[in-house]
């Protein structure tokens, strides 16, 4: 059994291995999600994700590899980098007691569309409107209308990842992403897993999730391709 400081140094891969096992299609030791629900790849060997990747932008024009420090070998004939984001993993060290004053809710099926519209709306380009299907989500609601949501993405056995935060811009700075965040944090500590999650270097709210216990632990990159047309 792999340890959780292994699981950490590739959770995608580990992920798909565990509890997102039935979301995983795998190309010669590299493993992707479903492209209706994750467009996130993960590998060991890169000598392997140069056919890898041909054989995954046949279902999905674009693609992320997420790697802690390496670099998959890419057909540039094929496939073109679209970008890097430099970004960094936070585990939870522990979690201040944070005062809980807004209702939150766990958001069931009925709030699929309203999750997608809002993470697009605030983070567009990621977000995928099956990613639902990949853990919890919760949600602060005014005026029958979803405003701010802290959902889960990548788990397996041992960790769980926050991720979708985002609150709608006529609701920032009334702090409903830090109860959402604390509130998600509390319900995987009940399910004795680490709470993990993932951002990009030099984001304005790495100092929100360090108030939170999160501490930076380990780069985590992500390198999005694009299928080149014909």
């Amino acid at each position: 059994m792999t340890t959780l400081e292994q699981q950490l140094k590739n959770p995608v891969w580990h992920s798909l291995k565990e509890t997102h096992k039935h979301f995983s299609i795998q190309f010669d030791g590299v493993q992707f999600y479903k492209p209706e629900i994750c467009t996130f790849g993960s590998f060991f060997d890169e000598t392997k994700t140069k056919n890898a990747s041909n054989e995954y932008v046949k279902t999905s024009e674009e693609f992320f590899f997420v790697s802690e420090k390496h670099t998959p070998i890419i057909d540039d004939s094929k496939i073109l980098l679209k970008k890097k984001i430099d970004g960094c993993q936070m585990v939870l060290k522990q979690l201040p007691e944070i005062q809980i004053t807004e209702k939150i809710i766990q958001l069931d099926e009925t709030f699929i569309d309203e999750i997608y519209d809002l993470i697009w709306l605030v983070m567009p380009g990621y977000y995928q409107k099956r990613s639902y299907e990949m853990g919890k989500y919760f949600g602060i609601v005014k005026n029958d209308r979803l405003i701010a949501i802290a959902g889960q993405r990548m788990q397996t056995d041992l960790f769980i990842e926050v991720s979708g935060v985002v609150t709608h811009p006529d609701y920032t700075r009334r702090g409903f992403a830090k109860q959402l965040i604390a509130h998600n944090t509390n319900e995987i500590l009940k399910e004795n897993k680490t709470p993990i999650l993932h951002t990009n270097k030099g984001n304005l709210a790495i100092p929100l999730y360090e108030d939170l216990g999160y501490e930076v632990t380990r780069d985590m990159n992500w390198r999005l391709y694009k299928k080149l047309q014909a």
